[in-house]
């Protein structure tokens, strides 16, 4: 099977909301509007949930959730009360388009994209991402060797894996630290476009994320805590123009330029947040979870767990806060000290879903809460799956996993400020030699990989998810 091109570039902006790139700041993007103008352009829908990990293995894996066995940050290695575990490279078991590539005796360089650290070998190089905990210590580069040509390049242990802390009210510091990253890694990525021979190039940028969640406020009139006339009204919209720029600039490094495919992506959008569910409060205030002492302050609740202050004897239900809530249920014979039948489970979980499918707002207006068993959203449940996952107020309201408020409707965040959660729809833009330009129909996060694959003329594997948009 012939190929339609030489090369792939895959541009990653983590959290690129479409609604910005293709409507609201698109005059303002000169670099993506040429990319959208000489090619496809559309909504992309990400993964349930539509976070970081583990949607971009999601997607170069063409695999859902359930079938990498990853359903967030963090997830269970065990039974146990406190066995969550990050999501790191080790965990993804499924190739993905830089193993499938690399076999395929493709020259890749893959910089940046979340769930690459540990790193692994490929055929070329990769740098690790923002999971990385200190890149001045840890090994976060294949080969070993490519952490001193990065030093030489960018300074010694100057590369940026992640701002230092975006959940802060420093929001000077984190917009300058923002802006130093992404210079950093689009200055490191253009050295590998010039010097590194490659068939496959793919890059993920976080600032993106990094400045929604910390400046969402200051643009956005519908956000509860918009604040008008701030300093910082304009961050985003220069941002995204800065990073435009970058990418133009990217592109203009690229040789055989008339030869490549440019793929611009996102894993998810976003959207402003309007507040939180304190859903152990609620689990507490419905008679499913007990804790032996209530906080006279909110503490996480795996705080309490380790201290053992939850009543197991008389806890049926407890939860993970986050951009969605994972619900798990003390089941007897697979918790330690579990008290529901397993005869009670699917009974329980329909109630849990009906009541908490009707929770409103703080003044009891519905909000179009969303539960789903993962056993139906997903090809296969691997690993430890939650019994149930609850997305709450169509992504407009977060999950609080903290007790201690007396309280269901919080509208400050458990750990640190933010101003946005992440929305369904991603960001999708492919131009390639002699492709039809055009919006088109939506496409799904699981239809990259295919894709990818289709440009190459390579086969695809029966396995993949998705389906080629080509």
């Amino acid at each position: 099977m012939a190929g339609m091109v030489e090369k792939v570039l895959v541009v990653g902006l983590d959290c690129a909301e479409p609604s910005l790139v293709f409507d609201k700041l698109r005059d303002q993007l000169p670099n993506l509007r040429a990319l959208m103008d000489r090619g496809a352009w559309t909504t992309m829908n990400s993964t349930i949930p539509p976070i970081t990990v583990p949607a971009w293995s999601c997607m170069v894996a063409s695999k859902d959730p359930g079938t990498l066995g990853i359903y967030g940050f963090r997830n269970r290695k065990d039974h146990s009360y406190s066995g969550l575990t990050f999501a790191t490279s080790s965990a993804v078991k499924e190739p993905r388009l830089w193993d499938l590539l690399s076999r395929a005796g493709k020259q890749v360089v893959v910089l940046g994209v979340p769930g690459t650290y540990p790193p692994s070998p490929v055929n070329g190089v990769l740098v690790g991402c923002f999971l990385t905990p200190d890149p001045a210590v840890n090994q976060y580069t294949y080969p070993p060797e490519l952490r001193i040509e990065i030093n030489t390049v960018l300074g010694k242990d100057q590369y940026m894996v992640d701002v230092s802390d975006y959940r802060t009210e420093n929001k000077a510091g984190v917009l300058r630290e923002i802006y130093q990253m992404t210079e950093r890694r689009f200055a490191l990525a253009k050295h590998f476009i010039r010097t590194k021979p490659w068939d496959f190039f793919m890059m993920v940028e976080m600032g993106v994320d990094r400045i929604h969640h910390a400046f969402w406020k200051y643009f956005d009139a519908q956000h509860r805590k918009f604040e008008p006339h701030s300093p910082f009204a304009n961050a985003i919209r220069d941002y995204y123009r800065a990073v435009d720029k970058y990418i133009g600039e990217l592109i203009a490094a690229v040789p055989d330029l008339d030869r490549t495919a440019i793929m611009v992506v996102s894993d998810h959008g976003s959207k402003r947040v309007d507040g939180g569910i304190a859903i152990n409060e609620w689990l507490i205030h419905e008679g499913y979870l007990n804790v032996t002492e209530y906080p006279q302050q909110p503490r996480p609740l795996n705080k309490l767990i380790a201290e053992n202050k939850v009543d197991w004897s008389r806890t049926r239900v407890w939860s993970e806060g986050g951009y969605y809530a994972r619900v798990f249920l003390n089941v007897k014979g697979r918790e330690p000290q579990g008290i529901v039948d397993p005869n009670d489970v699917e009974a329980l979980r329909t109630e849990l879903i009906q009541k908490l499918e009707a929770l409103g707002d703080e003044n009891g207006k519905p909000i179009g809460t969303k539960v789903y068993r993962p056993e139906k959203l997903y090809r296969k449940c691997n690993a430890i799956a939650p019994d149930l996952m609850v997305i709450f107020g169509d992504l407009y309201w977060r999950s609080i996993g903290s007790i201690g408020y007396n309280n269901m409707h919080i509208f400050e965040n458990d750990t640190g400020p933010d101003d946005a959660n992440h929305a369904q729809d991603a960001t999708f833009i492919l131009a390639a030699p002699e492709m039809k330009p055009g919006h088109i129909e939506p496409v799904d996060i699981l239809d990259v990989a295919p894709t990818v694959l289709k440009l190459y003329g390579l086969p695809i594997p029966r396995d993949m998810q998705g389906r080629t948009i080509l």
